[in-house]
């Protein structure tokens, strides 16, 4: 029995699960796709964005050359962040280093929410599709003894479908969590360098103009 006859034969249960497993891959391999596009190009722009930013004579004449190399906009939004709320507001309450503070660490929160977005999803699908093939692995078990008892006996054509349906679902939860699970350990290692290059840039930049 092929992934083919598996969807045209079985019942509404079994073709639920190969459906669910299979919309479970697609997204995942979707993720898995554009975050490691996303991550490489970040992983080199952030470092050349601060070396830019370092380099330049001041923060206004930082902005255009940080944004040459900034693509996934993550550093730009932290200089933007230094920037002073207009008085009379409860934003510019406090000194200009509590201001800086706060603004840095909501622009902080935008950049890493970007860098963390697609994550859930891939840990939610190497932690639930194992159980979702084995779903389909109990249902196969199950049509094979209900086509034993209904024949009253033993044969090879009552039990190698049903079986074979459930050795499918089983390799397919497998082979859906797999890379999930890889790709999540391995994209929260590079999240991790970068987050802690930006709260680095971060914390230099609020030291900086904390008493200018």
């Amino acid at each position: 029995m092929d992934v083919l006859q598996l969807i045209t034969q079985g019942d509404a249960v079994s073709r639920l699960v190969a459906v669910l497993l299979l919309a479970m891959s697609v997204a995942s391999w979707v993720v898995i796709l554009w975050k490691a596009w996303l991550l490489r190009r970040a992983t080199g722009d952030v470092a050349r964005s601060t070396a830019a930013f370092w380099q330049s004579p001041s923060v206004e004449e930082a902005q255009p050359k940080v944004a040459a190399f900034d693509r996934e906009v993550l550093v730009l939004p932290l200089i933007a962040a230094t920037k002073i709320e207009a008085q009379g507001t409860l934003a510019a309450a406090g000194d200009r280093a509590q201001q800086l503070t706060r603004r840095l660490r909501d622009a902080l929160h935008e950049v890493l929410d970007k860098l963390q977005f697609g994550q859930v999803l891939l840990a939610t699908v190497g932690s639930t599709a194992p159980f979702v093939g084995l779903l389909g692995t109990v249902w196969g078990i199950y049509h094979a003894l209900t086509g034993i008892a209904s024949a009253g006996q033993i044969t090879i054509d009552k039990v190698a479908g049903p079986v074979g349906e459930a050795l499918i679902m089983t390799a397919a939860g497998l082979a859906v969590a797999i890379p999930a699970v890889l790709a999540y350990n391995v994209f929260g290692r590079f999240i991790g360098r970068i987050e802690a290059d930006l709260e680095g840039f971060a914390r230099d930049l609020r030291e900086l103009l904390a008493n200018h």
